[in-house]
């Protein structure tokens, strides 16, 4: 009987290719999705995609998602008190391990595994150590369709959000940008993959400035 484990969930796409990837190996029974979303705007944290959207990306996968809920401008200790007790709930159903979609930030790494040691649960990076040139071509390769939904206009230049995650867009990045945004440099909302039942119908909606980011919100069709 294989172990269960579940995927710590951004709606982007490393998370997406980590759990894909995951998947394929076959080594864990993937059962869910944890996801982080900010009270009062029913959105995903740092990517302010909507609930509804993640709701339709957890169907199209046909894995529930677990939310964690935590209040704007999150400091440390409350954010890790609520994952905490999220996990903690995880491990009495039955789940062994949480995955993640990093994929070389040494410090991001550590403590992950910092905060997984007293609980019992293991961490899996199924993507870690890859080559981001050559991961961003395997995600557009197999099928993977992506927006970006947040940039950061101080790494790229912020008319990116909003384009699709292409071969045009990894042109149009600038020389210092890591093609999968590991630094922060964009996120991005998946609205189909290769484990998705069917495509997830979007339209542009408002791009706007806020707290030094430019979001491009996403509206469900």
């Amino acid at each position: 009987m294989r172990n269960k484990a579940v995927m710590c969930w951004s709606c982007g796409k490393d998370s997406a290719i980590a759990l894909w990837t995951l998947q394929q190996a076959g080594e864990y029974e993937i059962v869910g999705l944890l996801t982080t979303l900010t009270e009062g705007y029913d959105r995903v944290s740092m990517s302010g995609v909507r609930r509804e959207l993640l709701q339709r990306q957890a169907s199209a996968l046909g894995l529930p998602v677990d939310e964690v809920w935590i209040p704007p401008q999150c400091v440390n200790p409350v954010y890790e008190a609520r994952m905490g007790e999220a996990v903690q709930q995880l491990k009495e159903g039955g789940v062994a391990a949480v995955a993640f979609g990093d994929l070389f930030l040494e410090d991001v790494r550590d403590y992950r595994e910092q905060q997984m040691a007293g609980t019992g649960l293991s961490c899996v990076f199924p993507i870690w150590g890859e080559d981001t040139v050559r991961l961003s071509q395997r995600m557009i390769d197999s099928g993977l369709r992506a927006t970006l939904v947040c940039v950061d206009p101080r790494q790229v230049p912020a008319g990116l959000a909003g384009r699709a995650y292409d071969e045009t867009l990894l042109a149009d990045l600038p020389a210092s940008a890591d093609p999968c945004g590991e630094r922060g440099e964009f996120h991005t909302f998946v609205w189909d993959a290769p484990n998705f039942r069917a495509p997830i119908d979007v339209s542009p909606g408002e791009i706007v400035e806020r707290d030094g980011f430019v979001f491009a919100d996403l509206i469900p069709v």
